[in-house]
């Protein structure tokens, strides 16, 4: 923009408004963590905004600056990880990417917070309607994203028929492993269980 006289003007800084909270970044993530770690040790039902704060090592005014309750932190983390997801393979073959998925997964799902956090919100899932939602867009955004385009490059490769059941695909892909090590709780694996695992599933995904 120029004036009358042809004198360039430059434009107002824009300030931020006067009393406006600015979130620090890092204290937002201290707390997300302090999330993981306090579910973890006390569940859901025990956790406290008070006991998030003191394990992020800030008031609880900075938690009620950015959530207004324990369910809407909780629902916030969830969709958080959720959004994280997880990497898609790619090697060239349905069986070495199921067995990378695999490997991931388990890896993830043997993690001490995460064995301990997932029972737990399950279990609160059962009660809260919310809960259950997050839950279910976690796991649609996470593994079964994951796996849904696995089994897309499967079937443009011709390794899956065309039209194939993705409902049962995806139960077949997701299924036994997240029981054994969720719902059965032996997060152990045998030697060789991966390997065969994604060979059996592969087997099975090609007969649907």
């Amino acid at each position: 923009m120029t004036t009358n006289a042809g004198q360039p003007q430059t434009s107002p800084r824009r300030r931020t408004p006067a009393g406006a909270a600015v979130l620090r970044e890092d204290v937002t993530e201290a707390i997300r963590a302090a999330v993981f770690e306090e579910l973890a040790a006390v569940g859901y039902a025990r956790m406290s905004i008070e006991g998030i704060a003191r394990r992020a090592g800030v008031g609880k005014t900075a938690v009620y600056r950015r959530w207004r309750s324990k369910l809407h932190l909780v629902l916030d983390v969830v969709s958080a990880v959720a959004v994280m997801g997880l990497p898609t393979p790619n090697t060239g073959s349905l069986e070495g990417d199921l067995r990378m998925l695999y490997e991931v997964t388990s890896r993830a799902l043997r993690h001490p917070v995460v064995s301990q956090i997932i029972p737990d919100l399950q279990a609160e899932a059962a009660r809260n309607p919310e809960i259950a939602e997050a839950l279910q867009k976690a796991l649609e955004q996470g593994q079964e994203g994951v796996a849904s385009k696995i089994l897309i490059g499967a079937e443009r490769r011709g390794e899956l028929r065309t039209g194939f059941d993705d409902e049962l695909a995806l139960d077949l892909v997701s299924g036994p492993l997240y029981w054994r090590m969720v719902v059965a709780r032996s997060p152990k694996l045998p030697k060789g269980y991966l390997d065969a695992l994604a060979r059996s599933t592969t087997q099975a995904l090609k007969a649907l």
